[in-house]
């Protein structure tokens, strides 16, 4: 999602589900008077709800940046026949940990119904 994409949602949708955990952090003035601005802007988004997305966003733009660094192993060809080498550089690094803290944040929380099926058959 662009930021572009992001300003629509908030103009027209709901907000995604959150985590139980919460991160408290402190802005740059600018910031934080950046994001009451839009607060005013968007009365349905919460600064907090803002601040998630914001982030979101960011985060999704900056695995994109992390640079492709060619291996030496050949992982694949592409439509050419050229080789496809795996990459080295830090985004499979990046994808291996978020996938670690995804299951982490995840463990012991299942969908109500599963739990109700859990339930039934105890």
């Amino acid at each position: 999602m662009s930021f572009k994409e992001l300003l629509e949602s908030w103009r027209t949708g709901a907000a995604a589900p959150r985590t139980v955990r919460t991160y408290a952090v402190r802005l740059p003035l600018d910031d934080a008077a950046r994001l009451g601005a839009l607060a005013d802007m968007f009365p349905g988004r919460t600064p907090e709800q803002l601040i998630t997305e914001l982030l979101g966003v960011a985060l999704k733009d900056l695995a994109a940046a992390m640079p492709y660094v060619a291996g030496t192993r050949v992982i694949s060809s592409d439509e050419q026949g050229d080789p496809v080498y795996e990459d080295t550089g830090p985004t499979p690094r990046f994808m291996e940990l978020t996938r670690k803290h995804l299951r982490s944040l995840g463990e012991g929380r299942r969908p109500a119904s599963r739990k109700k099926a859990a339930k039934k058959r105890r």
